[in-house]
C-alpha cells in the first residue's frame, strides 16, 4: 500500500508519538515565519523564556500587517522587531517588502521542509511541497527555541485534479469550489493533498492561492507535490538548487477522496459573511459595487496583477468604483513596473498601495457604508474590512477587474473581448535587498522598546473550583476577528495586552470588556456553538480574554489553532457531551466546575453545574497530558519558566 505525500512529510519529521489518526505527535520544525501582528508577542515570549538564539534552520519575521503609521506605535514596533531579529538570529523583512507568505515562498521556501508560522495562512507554503502549518505565536516561539511542535495526526483528504481551467477562470475559483463543497469546517482535522493529471496546468503561484485559502476550510494544512513546475518557480527565483522532487506513491491511499475536473469550473464568489458562502458569479451579477480590490496573500502572483492589468488596459474603471491594487511583494511591484503592467493599471484608474496586507486586515481601504466590495482576499468575516456591516465578496482577479470596469458584479465571461492569457516572462527582477540578515552570533544587541511595548502578564495556576457567570453566549462559526478584532484602531496595541483587551468581543458586544473587568479576579465563562475560533491564528484572541478573566469556553466544537491557543494560555476548552445542552445555557447563568484539576487529570467527563437553573451538564476535553500540565500551571509559559 503506497503512502501519500502528507504522510511522507510527517514521517520524515516525527520525533515522538505514533502515526495513528487523532494521536498526538511531535514534529521537528525546520523553518518558522512570523508577521508583525503576531511577531511582537513571539519576540516578547522569546525574551521571557531567556532564549539566546533561535535553533531552526531558518526563521523569518515579516512586517506586512501594521504598515499604517498614524502615531508612534507601529513605527516603534517595527524598530523593536528589527532589534529582536538581530538579537535572536531571525531574518527581518522590512516594512513595504511585502506579505509574508509570497515573500517566504520567493526567498526561503524549500520542498520537503516543515514550516510553522504565526499566521493561519502559513499553509500557503504547501504549494512548494512543504508541510506548512499555522499556529499560535507561543508555539512558534517554542519551535524557534528548538522545541518540537505537537499536533494530533490529521486525516488526509486526497483531491484528484483533472483537466485545465477554462478562460476567465483561475486558481481562486478552485479553492472557492472546495469551500462550496466542504464549507469552513470541512477540513478540520485534515490535510488536503492535491494530485492528479490536472496539476500540470497549475503553476506554483496558482497552487499558492489554493493552499493559502485551505485555512478557510479549517484544514491543518494543504500540500501539492514538488514537480517540474515547482522547479521552474524556484529557477525563476534563482534558487533551483533548493528543489527536490516529492510526490505521493502511485498507489497512495487517502482517508477521504474528492475530485475536481478543472475544465468544468466557472467564476465563483463567496458572499458575505463567510468564505464558505459560495455561489456562481452569474447568480449575483448586476449588483452595484463601490470597490474592487486586487492583491493580498491569497492572490499574490505576478499573473494575478498582470491579468487584471490586461483586462482594464485602454479602458477606464467605473467612476463609482475604488479600484485598489495591493502588490503582494516589492519584487512583484518591480516586475509589474518593468513589464509595463503597472502603467496600465494606473492609467485605468487604479489606486496603488504599498506592498503589504493593507485592507485585507482592515488597515485602510475600508469600503463605503452599505456597499459591496469585491476582494481577492482570503476572508470576509463581519467587520474585518474596517466597515461595520460590510458586504465583502471574495472573488478572482478576473471577476474583480471585470466588475471594476462595469460598476456591477460581472461574470468576466460576459466581457466582449478575448481572455488576455498571461505568459510568465523568461526572467524576472529579483529583489532580496529588503531582507536583513541577523547579527552575527555573539554580537551584543539591545532590544529597542517603545512605551507601548509591555511585558506579558503573569497568570495564576488553575484553582480547585471554577465558578462565575456566562458573560457571553454565542452562535456557530465565531471567528477570531470577532473575538479580537484587527484593523487600524486595534492592532497597534498588539504588544500591550492591557490596552488591546479593551477591544475583546467589541464587534459582538461593546460592553463586554467593561463587564469582564468586573469579574476579572473571580473569572467567567463563554458558551458557543460549533467551530468556535475559526480564522486567524492570532493568540491575542486567547491571551486578551484570559487577561480579562476568561477561564473556560464551553462549545460544541473548536477550530484547531484557537483550541490550542486557549490551552496554551490556561483557558479550558470544553465540549458538550450532549450537544443539546448547549442550548440550555443562557447568558448570565452562574456556572460552577468543582474539583476541576482532578476532573481533567482523570480523562473522564467534566461536570458543570448551572446554579441559576439547578441543572448539571457533562462536558469533555481532548487535552493531552502535556496540555493538561499547561492548564494546571496556568499557561505554557508558566510550564517553561518552571523548568528553568
Amino acid at each position: 500500500m503506497g503512502r501519500n505525500l502528507a504522510t511522507k512529510l510527517i514521517e520524515a519529521h516525527i520525533l515522538e508519538g505514533r502515526m495513528e489518526p487523532g494521536e498526538e505527535i511531535a514534529l521537528r520544525i525546520d523553518q518558522t515565519l512570523c508577521q508583525d501582528a503576531t511577531g511582537t508577542l513571539v519576540m516578547l515570549e522569546l525574551e521571557a523564556m531567556d532564549i539566546g538564539r533561535v535553533r531552526t534552520e531558518v526563521s523569518a519575521q515579516y512586517v506586512d500587517h501594521n504598515l499604517m503609521q498614524a502615531d508612534f506605535r507601529n513605527a516603534d514596533d517595527h524598530l523593536f522587531l528589527r532589534s529582536a531579529c538581530r538579537k535572536f538570529g531571525v531574518w527581518f523583512s522590512r516594512p513595504g517588502n511585502g506579505v509574508s507568505h509570497p515573500v517566504h515562498m520567493e526567498r526561503f521556501g524549500v520542498p520537503g521542509k516543515t514550516l510553522l508560522g504565526s499566521d493561519s495562512h502559513s499553509s500557503a507554503a504547501g504549494s512548494l511541497g512543504m508541510l506548512a502549518i499555522g499556529a499560535g505565536g507561543l508555539e512558534v516561539a517554542m519551535a524557534m527555541a528548538g522545541e518540537p511542535y505537537y499536533l494530533n495526526v490529521p486525516r488526509v483528504m486526497g483531491v484528484r485534479l483533472t483537466g485545465a481551467l477554462p478562460d476567465w477562470v483561475s486558481a481562486k475559483d478552485v479553492i472557492l469550489e472546495m469551500l462550496r463543497r466542504h464549507g469552513v469546517a470541512g477540513g478540520r482535522g485534515k490535510i488536503v493533498e492535491y494530485f492528479g493529471p490536472g496539476l500540470k496546468n497549475l503553476r506554483a503561484m496558482d497552487r499558492h492561492v489554493i493552499t493559502n485559502m485551505g485555512a478557510e476550510l479549517g484544514a491543518t494544512t494543504s500540500v501539492f507535490p514538488s514537480d517540474e513546475l515547482t522547479r521552474e518557480f524556484l529557477r525563476s527565483q534563482e534558487r533551483e538548487d533548493a528543489w527536490v522532487a516529492l510526490s505521493a506513491d502511485p498507489d497512495a491511499t487517502y482517508d477521504e477522496h474528492d475530485e475536481i475536473d478543472l475544465s468544468t469550473l466557472e467564476p465563483l464568489v463567496a458572499l458575505p459573511t463567510s468564505p464558505g458562502n459560495v455561489v456562481p458569479v452569474r447568480d449575483v451579477a448586476g449588483k452595484e459595487i463601490s470597490q474592487a480590490y486586487i492583491g493580498s496573500s491569497s492572490n499574490p502572483g505576478l499573473r494575478d496583477f498582470a491579468t487584471a492589468a490586461m483586462i482594464v488596459e485602454g479602458r477606464r474603471v467605473h467612476d463609482r468604483v475604488s479600484f485598489d491594487v495591493n502588490p503582494a511583494s516589492r519584487q512583484v511591484l518591480e516586475n509589474l513596473t518593468a513589464l509595463g503592467y503597472l502603467e496600465k493599471l494606473i492609467h485605468a484608474g487604479a489606486r496603488v498601495h504599498q506592498a503589504g496586507c493593507n485592507g485585507c486586515i482592515g488597515m485602510g481601504q475600508a469600503p463605503a457604508t452599505g456597499t459591496i466590495s469585491l476582494r481577492t482576499v482570503p476572508r470576509n468575516f463581519p467587520g474585518r474590512s474596517g466597515t461595520k456591516g460590510d458586504q465583502v465578496h471574495l472573488v478572482s482577479p478576473e471577476t474583480a477587474a471585470a466588475s471594476a470596469l462595469t460598476g456591477v458584479i460581472t461574470d468576466p465571461r460576459a466581457l466582449e473581448f478575448p481572455y488576455p492569457r498571461f505568459e510568465e516572462p523568461a526572467s524576472i527582477t529579483i529583489n532580496a535587498g529588503m531582507l536583513l540578515a541577523p547579527a552575527p552570533e555573539g554580537e551584543e544587541v539591545q532590544l529597542e522598546k517603545g512605551p507601548n511595548i509591555k511585558p506579558l502578564p503573569a497568570f495564576e495556576a488553575l484553582p480547585e473550583t471554577l465558578a462565575g457567570p456566562v458573560l457571553l453566549k454565542l452562535g456557530a462559526d465565531v471567528s477570531t476577528d470577532e473575538i479580537m478584532p484587527a484593523g487600524a484602531r486595534v492592532l497597534p496595541f498588539r504588544s500591550n495586552i492591557t490596552e488591546i483587551s479593551r477591544f475583546v468581543f467589541g464587534q459582538v458586544d461593546e460592553t463586554f470588556a467593561e463587564r469582564a473587568l468586573e469579574h476579572q479576579r473571580k473569572g467567567f465563562f463563554v458558551v458557543a456553538d460549533g467551530n468556535y475560533g475559526q480564522g486567524s491564528s492570532r493568540e491575542h484572541a486567547a491571551l486578551a480574554p484570559r487577561y480579562l478573566g476568561l477561564r473556560a469556553v464551553l462549545a460544541r466544537s473548536f477550530a484547531r489553532i484557537h483550541w490550542k491557543n486557549l490551552a496554551n494560555f490556561g483557558i479550558l476548552p470544553l465540549t458538550f457531551t450532549n450537544e443539546a445542552d448547549c442550548a440550555r445555557i443562557d447568558q448570565g447563568d452562574e456556572l460552577e466546575l468543582p474539583g476541576i484539576p482532578e476532573a481533567i487529570r482523570s480523562g473522564g467527563g467534566v461536570l458543570v453545574k448551572n446554579r441559576t437553573k439547578d441543572e448539571s451538564y457533562e462536558l469533555a476535553h481532548a487535552l493531552s497530558e502535556r496540555q493538561i500540565e499547561m492548564i494546571l500551571a496556568g499557561s505554557l509559559l508558566n510550564v517553561v519558566r518552571g523548568r528553568q
